[in-house]
């Protein structure tokens, strides 16, 4: 009895080992990534990064302020526009949806977040920039919608349907009518996971590059308005990587660092309002 209760033990104790090895291996790519960044571009992190344009080639200094603005603002105008019909979508697939319509949104959804991104930049471009004729921040802003769009939607599908059907049963057993159960019980039970989700869509839209790259284009100043080409923290990465210069590659690896600040940051202010609200 000893020896099969100190088998046991042992196996228990190396299970828990390889969880806490498995858990490890999964968050040392994020802390490698993120001290290679701070290691290659800490030449570069200064307070004239958030704050300074652009400098011409030779002149020391500079920084991606318009950069971080344009993507602030094209992140927002699609999560702005995304947001709303996104959850109601993925309401209506979980609460509401049956048949072969539901069947179909929700296949065309699926197709829709396999997209590669640099497809919705081509779409965008034939769909607003050439009419348009020309750039602009509302044609980026599209184009990081549609990728935002279907994130959301099976978020929000997902983290609806681990609501349990009692909770459901409950409130119309109440007298309250089906849509306020849905809006005010149901929805704000998923609430967090639906938040998460909106979370790591935002977090993919603000990295993008290739959308913006056929519908923003980006600029090396202050944006004048939303149907002007518009810079964005990725595409002054990209500009500066490809660079045969040695301090603007500094500065695409610091731009890299604030970018991922940004995301945290972000998401980091979510979750903690997600919190104070529960």
């Amino acid at each position: 009895m000893e020896t099969i209760a100190y088998r046991r033990r042992a196996a228990d104790k190396a299970a828990r080992a390889l969880f806490a090895l498995s858990a490890l291996l999964v968050v040392l790519p994020l802390f490698l990534i993120f001290f290679d960044l701070l290691w290659k571009g800490a030449r570069e992190l200064k307070w004239t990064l958030l704050t300074d344009l652009p400098h011409p080639v030779g002149e020391p200094g500079g920084g991606i302020a318009n950069g971080i603005l344009g993507t602030l603002t094209m992140a927002g105008l699609a999560m702005a526009g995304g947001i709303p019909l996104a959850v109601m979508s993925g309401i209506y697939l979980a609460e509401y949806g049956r048949g072969k319509f539901a069947a179909t949104v929700r296949f065309a959804v699926d197709m829709l977040a396999g997209v590669p991104s640099i497809i919705m930049g081509i779409f965008g471009y034939v769909l607003w920039v050439l009419p348009m004729k020309r750039f602009s921040a509302w044609a980026g802003a599209a184009a990081l919608a549609m990728i935002f769009i279907p994130v959301v939607v099976r978020t929000t599908e997902e983290m609806l349907r681990t609501v349990p059907q009692s909770v459901r049963e409950a409130a119309l057993a109440l007298g309250i009518e089906r849509w306020k159960t849905t809006l005010f019980i149901t929805v704000r039970t998923a609430t967090a996971g639906i938040v998460t989700g909106i979370l790591l869509a935002m977090a993919r839209i603000v990295g993008e590059t290739a959308p913006l790259l056929f519908t923003a284009l980006g600029n090396q100043f202050w944006q004048s308005g939303l149907d002007q080409p518009i810079a964005a923290v990725p595409l002054q990465i990209f500009s500066y990587a490809i660079s045969p210069y040695e301090d603007w590659h500094d500065k695409a690896w610091a731009g890299a660092v604030v970018l991922i600040g940004m995301v945290f940051l972000i998401s980091a202010g979510a979750r903690y309002f997600t919190r104070v609200k529960k």
